[in-house]
């Protein structure tokens, strides 16, 4: 029974959403909904308002001075072409400008992704209206614009400082990839010269990459095994060998350890590029291996480290492994140092020895800690551009074909969008790049122990 007198409360206040300001709100707050601020200019809050109204007026500037045209355009991308004209005054040729399809469909993404980012300003703003309306009728107070100021150095701190990195993820990331993705679905390329003016053509790309029947699509499927057979064997080997040398330098029986370090890290203080480019130029047919090793009669030929198919793969997975294993042991030496001695000490008490004290101790402990490194370098590996295009440059290439037989996608994808300006297609390899990469981290990572049971080991 309710006592009588008592107020029943709602603990559960209606939230400040859009169809609540448009079903529950008043007649200024349903008027912010096409002039944004009104409703806190209303209530006091004018200089919020006037800052929510400025947004409205600039976006529909933008929108009145270039915007409709940009939208108008996109679905066709231009079709006027540059032409000749002669011009009698001056007894000379003059070109009329056409149209750029490349700029149309950039401006009419940028006008698309500037119209998503308005609708959710212009949410907020509705929002803020209902708010500003709830709280006067309830008599609570409303912030001022200084106090609202003042709260971004307080509780709102967050907000503030990831205002920048995320303005620059929207602005130099989003927006340019929106850009790269939908030239996916366009015919931008120097075939039948479509680099001026080009069409939308649909799936036709995908089709034209999945299609075994095809010359690209051919090589997209072996690009894309070796990709991953390449990404598979440069993770292993790295993070096995790496794991051996430091689990072999960090025994106490090993002496000067910090010498040993030192030894196997000194590879990272040379420039990356600088260790691939000396390896690339000792390993060429007159390079100092094969001449040394002529020279001592050890070979009749020289060795085709880059001329044939198999040793060329096996070579950068080799000289990949110079490179990565001193990251490794940097990793594995800090878990290693961090493994509580007393499991160790327990486990020899049991009478273990150190292949069981390995396996079901040392190696659980460092993947349960290095899972999502492993992930990371997995991807990382996949998108390796420099050791591939420095060390071998995707060779070798067969004749007529755009990818060589060490080309992983990045790699291909640099050739066709650079060397022979085949955008779409290289949009299309971007597209496709992203989905191995997601399917495969996403998958693996959530079936790990590390995302299972966050909260510790054992």
């Amino acid at each position: 029974m309710k006592k009588a007198g008592v107020k029943k409360v709602n603990e559960f206040p209606t939230p400040f959403t859009v169809t609540n300001a448009v079903t529950k709100g008043n007649i200024i707050t349903k008027i912010s909904l096409l002039i944004m601020g009104l409703g806190n200019i209303a209530h006091k809050q004018i200089a919020k308002g006037i800052m929510f109204l400025a947004i409205e007026v600039a976006y529909i500037w933008f929108m009145v001075s270039s915007g409709i045209y940009n939208l108008s355009m996109l679905p066709s991308l231009g079709w006027r072409e540059q032409e000749k004209v002669w011009n009698e005054k001056k007894s000379i040729y003059e070109y009329t400008a056409g149209d750029q399809s490349s700029l149309i469909l950039l401006y009419g993404v940028a006008t698309l992704y500037l119209t998503f980012m308005f609708i959710i300003v212009w949410r907020e703003a509705v929002k803020s209206s209902y708010k500003s309306e709830v709280l006067a009728k309830q008599g609570k107070h409303l912030n001022s614009f200084k106090e609202d100021i003042k709260s971004l150095f307080d509780q709102n701190l967050h907000k503030l400082l990831l205002a920048a990195p995320l303005m620059g993820i929207l602005i130099f990331t989003v927006l340019p990839l929106l850009y790269n993705i939908s030239m996916a679905f366009t015919n931008y390329s120097k075939v039948n010269e479509h680099l001026v003016l080009f069409d939308w053509v649909g799936l036709a790309n995908f089709k034209k990459i999945l299609n075994f029947g095809d010359s690209i699509g051919k090589q997209f499927y072996s690009v894309l095994g070796w990709t991953l057979i390449w990404a598979i064997f440069a993770t292993a080997l790295n993070y096995i060998f790496g794991m051996i040398l430091a689990i072999i330098i960090n025994r106490k029986e090993t002496k000067a350890k910090g010498f040993w370090r030192f030894c196997f890290v000194l590879s990272i203080a040379v420039p990356q590029f600088v260790s691939l480019l000396i390896m690339r130029s000792m390993l060429q047919q007159t390079g100092i291996v094969n001449t040394l090793l002529l020279k001592y009669g050890i070979i009749d030929t020289a060795l085709p480290f880059f001329t044939d198919a198999t040793w060329a793969r096996v070579t950068v997975i080799v000289i990949n492994l110079w490179v990565g294993i001193p990251y490794t042991i940097l990793q594995v030496t800090g878990i290693l140092q961090n493994i509580p001695a007393e499991l160790y000490e327990a486990a020899k008490i049991d009478g273990a020895n150190a292949v069981q004290t390995f396996f079901k101790i040392t190696l659980p402990y460092m993947l349960f800690v290095m899972t999502p490194y492993l992930i990371t370098q997995f991807t990382g590996n996949i998108n390796n551009f420099n050791v591939i295009y420095l060390l071998s440059g995707g060779n070798p290439t067969p004749v007529d074909a755009t990818a060589g037989k060490t080309d992983l996608l990045v790699t291909w994808l640099y050739k066709l969008t650079v060397d022979k300006n085949y955008y779409n297609l290289g949009a299309v390899i971007g597209i496709m790049t992203f989905i191995v990469l997601a399917i495969v981290a996403l998958v693996t990572y959530r079936n790990t122990a590390s995302y299972k049971d966050e909260e510790g080991f054992m």
